[in-house]
């Protein structure tokens, strides 16, 4: 019967358990130390995330900003052109009817 019990406490076999348990924090552990995070100084490691999260998201924006204004410098003078050609009166008339 304590067998049981164990086994329900677990979830199924405890040694089959305990490995997978192993292998799953071996895998969260990788994971964690590729984003920046240090098991020692944990309160640190979320707060250097965090900021290095805030700078990137900075970052991006004056990365879009620039390429922005770049576009912009052929796209709106080219739209002005276009919109300024424009008969005002063609809108909505039908080409096939005479």
């Amino acid at each position: 019967m304590s067998d049981d019990v164990v086994q329900r406490f677990f979830g199924g076999p405890p040694l089959s358990v305990v490995l997978r348990l192993v292998l799953l924090s071996i895998l969260v552990g990788v994971v964690l130390a590729a984003i920046g995070f240090d098991p020692w100084n944990i309160i640190h490691s979320i707060r250097r995330l965090f900021e290095t999260i805030w700078n990137m998201g900075w970052d991006a924006v004056s990365w879009l900003w620039r390429y922005f204004l770049l576009g912009a410098v052929l796209v709106i003078p080219i739209w002005i052109v276009v919109r300024l050609t424009k008969v005002p009166g063609a809108r909505g008339r039908d080409p096939t009817r005479t």
